[in-house]
């Protein structure tokens, strides 16, 4: 059996030593991580749910004020998109609702609320969960299903909170919230028996991780959540096995830690050392910066504004005319603008474009915009399809050319032409094919090896020809890493991760 974490590291060796023996994904350099064994429903990868906007749309009666031309995007707070990622009941929901009460987007009426329905339950202490999870079938199970979404500001930073699901069921939903993030908040439990229940294999705070660096969420912030928890009373003991455990496998991961990760305590529930830093008579060892000052200081690469326009669409609907909702991954947008829906190169106008629910004249990369548009019918959108300016269209494939890390292949199987698996790259999910393997990468020199190979085993990195039944979007990660990294699954487990070498 080929011990993968040593395959890894040894491919990683060459292009690391930059960057303490990790690998940084925004360099252009190739980001393998080995994935844990999940045994899901492999329908679940075919049929993801739709991302969850449970943004208020704009009234039929309303139009919202248009910010004027003045209210430059250089003059705006910057926008970060976080996803809150980790093992299902670490309290990723009830850490976003407690900062979106603290931050006053959800008043003290509501909570009474929402505490009131969750002690009809029997389940107390899911109450600040319920401002995230907004279905009957959410609060009735505690599980977060859909993507969630909200907004919170700071004093320096505009926010948009994306509550990734944990259940390993709902893996796709949460390729579809990280893909969509600038930074992920990883929350892990202290709770005696649930940390260990999380990290071990099976358990999603490995395979989140892992993932969330594939789709490009190039900082983590990793909060050791529940510390007031009876089994922890904010024990530093505690708080340090979980992080000596978890750094070398962030490091294995692609993760610069020095750089790139950062660790604190809070308690979701009752809100400690979230929007203020914890008092010293609950917890004298730390001194460290609150959740808000750390989302507040990670520092973002630059975005260019010019260069050519890029939305995925990751959701629509109708409201006088056909609404288009996604992340702005390159370039800039204004009302009037004529663009195309890509790949079936449909002719469209900008109507208006909505950040949250103010209604703006432009927006520029990085922002979660909801766009109405002309001259097209919400029914010939579909997820995954790309807003994308005329001049410099995105290219519209069926086959492209790949560089594959494989993890661990199901029953030990062999990679060969004729494989399938579900492709997941930026909004879109689709069956595709190995149709040729071109050249196996040595993982010494990282150089693909001349002689052909009919196949490979799990740990091997290949160079491939990919195909798929429908036409789809996609750019050369050297051009766009957004929508040029990749994720391969089959039957509910990530086999593969890449990167789009050539189109």
């Amino acid at each position: 059996m080929v011990d993968i974490e040593e395959e890894i590291r040894s491919l990683q060796l060459d292009s690391a030593e930059e960057n303490n023996g990790v690998i940084n994904l925004e360099d252009g350099k190739p980001e393998f991580d080995k994935s844990d064994e999940m045994d899901e429903d492999p329908k679940q990868d075919v049929q993801p749910q739709p991302v969850h906007a449970d943004e208020p749309k704009v009234k039929d009666k309303e139009t919202p004020h248009v910010q004027d031309e003045k209210d430059d995007l250089e003059m705006k707070k910057r926008h970060v998109n976080v996803v809150f990622i980790g093992h299902v009941d670490a309290g990723k929901s009830t850490t976003g609702g407690q900062i979106l009460f603290l931050s006053g987007q959800v008043d003290e009426r509501t909570i009474q609320k929402y505490e009131k329905e969750a002690k009809d339950k029997s389940r107390e202490s899911w109450y600040m969960a319920y401002i995230m999870d907004t279905n009957e079938e959410e609060r009735a199970k505690g599980k977060t299903v859909e993507v969630g979404r909200a907004h919170f500001e700071t004093e320096k930073t505009r926010f948009t909170i994306l509550d990734a699901p944990g259940h390993k069921s709902y893996v796709p939903n949460m390729i579809s919230g990280a893909s969509q993030a600038d930074i992920g908040v990883l929350v892990i439990s202290a709770r005696k028996g649930e940390f260990e229940t999380g990290y071990e294999k099976g358990g999603q705070t490995r395979e989140h991780v892992q993932l969330a660096k594939t789709l490009g969420v190039a900082k983590l912030l990793v909060v050791v959540n529940k510390m007031d928890e009876p089994t922890v009373q904010w024990s530093k003991e505690r708080y340090s096995e979980i992080e000596s455990k978890m750094i070398p496998f962030l490091k294995q991961s692609g993760y610069n830690v020095k750089k790139d990760v950062q660790f604190l305590p809070i308690s979701g529930l009752n809100g400690a050392n979230l929007q203020t830093r914890l008092d010293k008579s609950i917890c004298p060892w730390w001194d460290g910066p609150c959740l808000f000052e750390a989302l507040d200081s990670v520092e973002l690469p630059e975005r260019d504004p010019t260069a050519p326009f890029r939305m995925p669409i990751i959701d629509k609907f109708k409201d006088m005319g056909t609404v288009v909702m996604g992340k702005v991954e390159s370039g800039t947008v204004r009302e009037g603008d004529s663009l195309w829906v890509m790949p079936n190169k449909h002719p469209v106008k900008v109507v208006a474009i909505f950040i949250d629910e103010d209604r703006v004249k432009r927006a520029g990369p990085g922002e979660n915009l909801r766009i109405r548009l002309s001259g097209v019918e919400e029914e010939d959108i579909l997820s995954g399809f790309v807003l994308s300016c005329i001049e410099s269209p995105i290219p519209a494939v069926t086959e492209f050319v790949a560089q594959l890390q494989i993890l661990e292949l199901l029953d030990n199987a062999i990679f060969t032409a004729g494989y399938k698996a579900i492709l997941h790259i930026h909004s879109i999910v689709e069956e595709c094919e190995i149709v040729e393997l071109l050249h196996q990468i040595d993982p010494k020199t990282r150089k693909p090896m001349k002689k052909k190979v009919l196949f490979v085993k799990s740990g091997a990195g290949i160079v491939c020809r990919v195909q798929v039944i429908n036409t789809i979007c996609i750019e050369t990660f050297s051009c766009f890493p957004q929508l040029g990294r990749f994720t391969l699954r089959t039957e509910g487990k990530t086999v593969a991760v890449g990167k789009v070498t050539k189109i």
